[in-house]
């Protein structure tokens, strides 16, 4: 079943266990946790993470711990829990890239933000070919509006990878900032079949840039196909979806994305403004007459 097919058919229309089984996943405190490239979540202070929805089938684990070998573990149907041992590592890029990656995670600012892309380039420095570090810097100099530098860092990370997702579907973002839809949308389509079919980030790119051009109704096909990928795992883009439906006059759809974001994320960046607006979204939706 094609993926469009099936978004139509079962977002928010199926149970959310329909199909899917909970995991909990124990290792290192802090230690960040993606399924098939997909992040799902950082470990808590006892080092668990527990995702409420992985579909039938096999899987990959993949799991990064400041000062630890980053690993890859197969999880096979069924399994409800997981342990992953991670190995203490001596490699000093590897190290040095872990810094850069928690750096660009807490930048606030563009100071912070030069700081992150100083680590990077040491962590390339002690190992050239290193395409996730050439991505992460791609992903700061964005963030500074250092295009040019940006799309080199990216062109660097296929050199050794030529066949990489999340670099496709950063060159798209950047192309984006740049206000090149159509290179935005052929960079985020490249990221979806390197990725074979599964990219959340590049499906919400390519929605962005639809809205861009006015293309709201085909926004909302493009944030649906990534929050089927991305089990809730990030709740802006429900903010997102809900911010399109408005744009088109769909109420009742709108106040059904608005209060999963607030499910998920009651005290998130946007909950207080949703809030706001909650009540004439009702009535709205409820075909009342709303009077000035």
């Amino acid at each position: 079943m094609k993926l469009a097919v099936f978004v139509a058919l079962f977002f928010l229309a199926v149970p959310a266990t329909h199909g899917q089984t909970a995991l909990t996943i124990t290792t290192e405190p802090n230690a960040i946790v993606w399924i098939d490239e997909i992040r799902r979540g950082t470990t808590d202070a006892s080092g668990k993470l527990s995702v409420n929805k992985i579909s039938a089938g096999r899987h990959s684990v993949r799991v990064r711990a400041n000062g630890f070998k980053e690993t890859v573990t197969p999880l096979l149907p069924g399994r409800r829990t997981l342990a992953v041992k991670l190995l203490t590592t001596t490699d000093e890029a590897e190290l040095k890239f872990q810094e850069a990656e928690t750096a660009r995670e807490k930048a606030r600012d563009e100071a912070s933000q030069q700081k992150a892309a100083d680590l990077y380039r040491e962590a390339i420095k002690l190992r050239p070919a290193f395409p996730a570090a050439h991505v992460g810097l791609a992903r700061v100099l964005m963030d500074l509006n250092e295009f040019k530098e940006a799309h080199a860092e990216i062109e660097a990370a296929r050199r050794t990878r030529p066949a990489y997702a999340e670099a496709s579907a950063v060159e798209g973002r950047i192309y984006r900032e740049e206000a090149f839809g159509d290179d935005a949308i052929r960079s985020f389509r490249r990221a979806i079949r390197e990725g074979g079919g599964v990219q959340p980030e590049a499906y919400v790119g390519i929605a962005r840039v639809l809205e861009d051009k006015g293309q709201h109704a085909e926004a909302i096909v493009e944030f649906k196909k990534a929050l089927v990928q991305l089990s809730d795992s990030e709740p802006i883009i429900y903010q997102m979806l809900g911010a399109a439906y408005e744009k088109i006059e769909k109420p009742k759809d709108a106040v059904t994305a608005y209060e999963k974001y607030l499910e998920l994320a009651p005290n998130g960046s946007y909950a207080a403004a949703i809030r706001s607006i909650l009540e004439q979204l009702k009535r709205e939706a409820a075909g009342e007459q709303i009077i000035p």
